[in-house]
């Protein structure tokens, strides 16, 4: 009952109107003890305590007051991959679009805000809710076995060529750092959790009002005992308001602050709230190279299933785990955590949670891990690189920003991706131990994108992030024959070669300021006049060179930084080789101009972002411009695919890749491979962290792992077919592959080669009517 005193305006005032009527009081009360020394001074001491906790409550109300309005994990961004489409005929069973489903958040309850799904005999019918990623329809899926057999509008019945699928959380990035953290509210969370966290941290958490007088004596008396500050005694309110707003520092002082947040969020908030606070923000160990924060990731990460379906053992093991999460992490010490669990269900035994028999087969119980494989482990560098273009393209309004940030990233392309660096790896390892002795192993990159979109579809940056964060993705070095293309389009764009012009393959000294260049062929030798396909296709230093002499320098330059590569290119000699250092995000980027119809697309790693309140951050295309005339872009990606079919690439065959292809191999000090399809840009680089010489090509380098990478992600992206046809202005004529010539009766090989309208062929080759004539003679005689 209120004070006969208290008005109703007062029931409501603010803090800090309190605290103006607090001083008066004091005031009026300092007045009155004036003739009395000792009761003044007594006085004086207490009145400062009071005001200093009146102003730190004050303070604290105000500070809890931002962070549970912005939320206390506004500055957590969750990371999603990008929505998975499937179409039918794609390998997908029911019961693992289920487990997808669930995965991404989606329930059996048509009241879930993200979305829910029905299972029927044979068919699933999704239906995306209000906080879905799509505001789009519903759709009805029906299965053959362990296939896609029809999609259908569940309204009208209309057929779907194809259907998106929620984005899967990869990751939380908190300050930056990454977290995995799936946020459950009280009523998700089952009781026989909530029995074993209180039975373990705080028995009389939901009778308290805060602290716990008994704990913290006893507390106090062991830090006196021992003569340090354990800290000991914590409430789960405690701890909650430690582990959100202050520094991990021991100290007394930090106690105070602890001890008013405590009050302040006992005030603010029921004891239901509090406790799902804490079980979303309580730290449970790493696993790998991300932490785990709340019982709903650990619930995933350990034993891979939902937080609803922990058994009394499971329970028990996560509570267990809040003290020293990383000393009693079961997956690297199953002994110390089985030990901690049993402690817990000895105390939920003695709080009456669980009786004899419950407690007894719990203590004999396996721990029962099952862990979720990591896949954003898999994409860890992905996420690196993703997080520097969030940094460079989101404004930095307030440190409690937070976003949901939709990436690029394609689970099923991102485990090909890692799969294909596991199985080419091991082989590149074993001729590379054939030349050296030291054990020294090297390292590798892969990169895919979307060569349309610049959206980066897989992204492995190094063998195991585990072990090094290095991101050779990122690391520059010299592309050697991989840039080769650019000399040859700038030599098509001035419109003065042709793909059947001949050039020169013979042996060059050129004198360059007070330089001496003389370059060679990989393999040593020459091959005279070739033409310009020929010599791209066979990778020919020598004839590279003396073309971008006549080319000019310069034009190949300009035509390299309009692909996006770096300033420090420089027009000199060498840069018809490769020489200047770039990087493989680089290169795939300046590989989007052959792959696109000449349009240069910036790769990106961000496909949309939303703040916390819904709105947009950022969506829409990443920078690209026109780089390249789109005639010039076909005949290259013509040639591109003359190099896989009787250049360096020939061999890619026998790994098992079979579809249309265009690409180009590069040996500098390292192995490196570009190429594409209709639908699919990949870049491979090999090599030795210290640039130390491969001393393989990168036909036996990277070549092989993205011929494993392909053929892996032609299984799981639609079929795209062929290249697009020839634009406006191309015309196709028959010349002699080793003339340039129109092809003649006598020339014992012919091809189609495409050319600029006007620029094709005139003059008939006859470099084998001789021989054509005497092999007529002989059929006659």
């Amino acid at each position: 009952m209120l004070h006969e005193t208290t008005t109703p305006d007062q029931i409501n005032e603010s803090p800090a109107r309190t605290g103006d009527r607090f001083k008066q009081v004091l005031r009026n009360a300092f007045r009155s003890v004036r003739g009395h020394p000792w009761v003044f001074g007594a006085a004086m001491v207490t009145a400062a305590l009071l005001v200093f906790t009146l102003t730190s409550y004050v303070h604290y109300y105000r500070v809890v007051g931002v962070k549970l309005k912005t939320g206390p994990f506004a500055n957590a961004s969750n990371i999603f991959a990008s929505p998975k489409t499937i179409i039918p005929g794609a390998e997908l069973s029911s019961s693992n679009l289920v487990t997808y489903l669930k995965r991404v958040g989606y329930s059996s309850s048509p009241e879930n805000p993200v979305g829910a799904y029905v299972v029927r005999d044979g068919e699933i019918e999704v239906n995306p809710g209000p906080q879905s990623y799509f505001l789009r329809q519903p759709a009805r899926i029906a299965f053959s076995g362990a296939k896609v057999q029809k999609l259908s509008d569940p309204a009208t019945g209309a057929a779907l060529e194809a259907y998106s699928l929620e984005p899967e959380l990869i990751t939380n990035l908190v300050d930056g750092n990454r977290e995995r953290r799936r946020l459950v509210a009280f009523t998700e969370i089952p009781k026989v959790l909530v029995n074993a966290v209180v039975s373990v941290e705080d028995k009389r958490f939901f009778k308290h009002l805060g602290f716990d007088p008994l704990r913290l004596a006893k507390a106090a008396v062991i830090d006196l005992k021992e003569g340090r500050k354990e800290q000991g005694g914590s409430t789960i309110t405690m701890q909650l308001a430690r582990g959100l707003w202050l520094d991990p520092e021991k100290k007394w002082s930090r106690k105070l602050t602890e001890m008013t947040i405590t009050a302040v969020l006992e005030q603010r908030l029921s004891k239901q709230e509090i406790f799902a606070f804490y079980a979303n923000q309580v730290f449970l160990g790493r696993k790998e190279t991300f932490s785990i924060h709340g019982f709903g990731e650990a619930s995933r990460s350990f034993f891979n299933r939902d937080i609803a379906q922990l058994t009394l053992p499971q329970a028990a093991l996560l509570a267990g785990m809040i003290q020293r999460p990383s000393f009693t992490n079961p997956l690297r010490y199953p002994e110390r955590a089985k030990s901690r669990r049993n402690v817990v269900l000895q105390l939920m035994h003695r709080n009456g949670y669980i009786d004899a028999a419950e407690y007894a087969a719990a203590a004999q119980a396996p721990l029962g891990l099952s862990p979720a494989k990591n896949e954003d482990n898999d994409s860890a560098y992905f996420i690196a690189l993703m997080n520097e273009e969030l940094q460079q393209r989101v404004p930095d309004n307030s440190d409690t920003d937070s976003y949901q940030v939709y990436t690029t990233l394609d689970h099923d392309l991102q485990s090909a991706a890692v799969e294909a660096i596991r199985v080419g790896m091991p082989k590149v390892d074993k001729l590379v131990r054939q030349q050296s002795k030291d054990g020294a192993l090297p390292q590798v990159a892969l990169i895919a994108i979307d060569p349309k979109t610049g959206e980066v579809k897989a992204a492995v940056g190094g063998r195991d992030y585990g072990k090094s964060q290095l991101n050779h993705i990122l690391s520059k070095r010299q592309p050697g024959s991989i840039f080769k293309p650019f000399v040859y389009a700038a030599a098509l764009e001035s419109s003065r070669f042709t793909p059947s012009t001949t050039v020169s393959d013979t042996p060059v000294r050129i004198v360059y300021g007070d330089q001496v260049y003389e370059p060679g062929n990989y393999h040593g030798g020459s091959h005279g006049d070739v033409t310009l396909r020929y010599a791209l296709s066979k990778s020919l230093n020598l004839a590279t060179v003396n073309l971008a002499q006549k080319v000019g320098y310069q034009k190949i330059v300009r035509l390299a930084k309009a692909a996006g590569l770096n300033d420090d290119i420089k027009a000199t000699p060498s840069v018809a080789l490769g020489s200047y250092e770039t990087t493989p995000l680089e290169m795939a980027g300046a590989y989007t101009v052959f792959a696109n119809e000449g349009v240069y697309v910036k790769p990106t790693f961000v496909r949309r972002i939303e703040a916390g309140d819904g709105r947009s951050v950022l969506s829409g295309s990443p920078e690209k411009h026109s780089a390249l005339d789109p005639r010039i872009a076909f005949l290259m990606r013509d040639m591109l695919q003359e190099v896989m079919t009787s250049g360096t690439a020939a061999g890619v065959g026998r790994y098992g890749f079979r579809g249309a292809a265009a690409g180009k191999t590069g040996t500098s000090r390292d192995g490196w491979f570009a190429g594409f399809t209709p639908n699919l840009l990949c870049i491979v680089w090999v090599g030795f962290d210290d640039n130390r010489e491969l001393d393989l090509e990168g036909a036996k380098s990277a070549l092989p792992i993205w011929a494993e990478f392909m053929r892996r992600a032609s299984a799981i992206m639609p079929d795209p077919g062929r290249f697009p046809a020839p634009p406006r202005g191309i015309v196709a004529v028959k010349v002699d592959p080793e003339t340039g010539l129109l092809a003649g009766e006598s020339c014992p090989t012919q091809r189609g080669s495409y050319f600029l309208h006007g620029t094709q062929p005139t003059e008939t080759c006859t470099a084998h009517s001789q021989g054509f004539f005497k092999s007529i003679l002989g059929a006659l005689h």
